[in-house]
Order: C-alpha cells, then sequence, then structure tokens
C-alpha cells in the first residue's frame, strides 16, 4: 500500500474513483450471469456501506471542516452548517426534479422507475466522487483530522455500496425488456462520472482553501442525505435486523481505522 501513499494527491483521487466504478461496474455485470442476488447479502453491504460513510461524514469530512474553519479565523460551527445543510439539500433537491421531470412523468410507471433509479445513482455519485477527491486534497494539504487511511475507507465504503447500485440499476433495465449488453453499459455509466468528480474535489481542495471547510461540510452533508434517501430505506425494508447490524459494524471499523490511524 506504500505505493498508494506515495502517489501525487490527484492520482489517488483518480485511483480511488476508478475503483468505485470499477465496484459499480462490476455490480452492473451480475445481470450477465443471474436473476438476482441473495437479498439479505445485499442488505448486510448496504447497511456496512451506509455505516462506514456515516462515520466517515464526521471523521473525514466534518470535523476536519470544523478544525480548519476555526484555524482560517472563520465562525466554525456557521461554515459547517451552512455547507451541511446546503449539500443535503443538493441531494434531495435533485431526487425532487428527477421525479418531476417531464420524459419521467410521461412514460409508465415500470419505465418511470427504471430511468429514476438510474438517473438518482449517477446524480449522487457526483457528490461520493467529491467526497472522496476533497478527502484525499485534504490530506495533501495537511488538514487537521484528515489521514490516508481515513480517505481510503471513506472511497472502500462508497466503493462498497457501489456495488448493489450498479446490481439495482442493471437489473430492473433487463426485467424492463433490455438486452444484457445493454443493461451492463447503462449501469456501468452510471458510475462514470465518479474518477471525474474525484479529481475534481482533489483540485478543489488543493487550490481554494480558504473554501475547503465550506466543501468539506457539504460532502458531508451530501453523504448523510444519500444514505438517508437511499442506503437506510432499500437496505431495512426487508431484513432490518441484517442492515442494522450492518450500519453499526461498518460504523465501528471506520471509527476504529480513524482513531486508530488518524
Amino acid at each position: 500500500m506504500n505505493w498508494f501513499i506515495a502517489l501525487n494527491p490527484i492520482l489517488q483521487g483518480l485511483y480511488a474513483g476508478l475503483f468505485t466504478y470499477t465496484v459499480t461496474a462490476l455490480g452492473a455485470a451480475v445481470v450477465f450471469f443471474f436473476r438476482s442476488m441473495n437479498q439479505k447479502a445485499l442488505d448486510m453491504m448496504l447497511g456496512f456501506a451506509a455505516g462506514i460513510m456515516i462515520a466517515a461524514s464526521f471523521w473525514s469530512l466534518l470535523a476536519p471542516a470544523i478544525e480548519l474553519s476555526a484555524e482560517l479565523g472563520s465562525n466554525a460551527w456557521l461554515t459547517s452548517v451552512v455547507g451541511f445543510i446546503f449539500g443535503g439539500i443538493f441531494v434531495i433537491g435533485s431526487d425532487i426534479a428527477l421525479s418531476k421531470a417531464s420524459l419521467i412523468q410521461s412514460k409508465g410507471s415500470a419505465f418511470k422507475r427504471s430511468i429514476l433509479l438510474t438517473s438518482s445513482v449517477t446524480l449522487h455519485n457526483i457528490p461520493e466522487g467529491l467526497a472522496i477527491g476533497v478527502a484525499f486534497g485534504s490530506v495533501a494539504m495537511g488538514v487537521e483530522g484528515t489521514s490516508i487511511w481515513g480517505a481510503m475507507m471513506l472511497a472502500f465504503g462508497i466503493g462498497l455500496q457501489d456495488f448493489p447500485e450498479g446490481l439495482c440499476v442493471s437489473m430492473p433495465l433487463r426485467r424492463e425488456g433490455c438486452s444484457r449488453k445493454r443493461s451492463f453499459m447503462i449501469a456501468q455509466a452510471s458510475g462514470i462520472v465518479e474518477p471525474i468528480a474525484s479529481v475534481l474535489g482533489v483540485l478543489f481542495a488543493m487550490t481554494v482553501i480558504n473554501a475547503l471547510p465550506l466543501i468539506l461540510s457539504f460532502s458531508a452533508g451530501a453523504m448523510i442525505a444519500v444514505v438517508c434517501a437511499e442506503l437506510i430505506p432499500e437496505s431495512f425494508r426487508n431484513n432490518k435486523t441484517i442492515a442494522s447490524l450492518g450500519v453499526l459494524l461498518g460504523f465501528a471499523v471506520m471509527m476504529a481505522l480513524d482513531v486508530a490511524l488518524g
């Protein structure tokens, strides 16, 4: 792992984004081999990813934002609250806009669900990619409270929940009559925005230091909104107990790694 730590932060963000994209593609590729996957395994995976992302939102994004804001002489609580709220509003507002899109409204209900899901996953991948890039960029800038291990675990958690996301896009498209190849291509394309957003996140973090607390807080708010809007409801729908254990385990793992190695 030393080779990765020694890389330029832009390459770190790019590789982390490519990792999450690859996991999305792997999830989408399941459509070639199976009609469905074990629901309990998926719910545990989603719960675990949710726990990691919740913990990472604080330790890798929000806490460093508060500390850096204080160092820069800004109002720490106001900057963090504003960034956090706007990050959440971005995700929630995007979902509302997608649900009211004229293309979606004009088609049948099954088609509507498939298009909405694909668009939603693609749009959610943008703040996720930004969060990864900002995490690595903050480490490169020496922001107090950040660590390379925290950034890597954040990427891992996002990648983990990208697997069922790829699956959850390709399978409905296949059920609606798309070929396996077409279903896969559309689903994997939903993740291609992540490496692009990751690189942009690194560049933002390294060039706009005064705005970094706001960017970190924004990323944290967007992450929590994604967890609340997508991961928790989806994973709790069928197996609440298993999903709850996954959330607890994911949070505990991220917390232990960040505290012990950060």
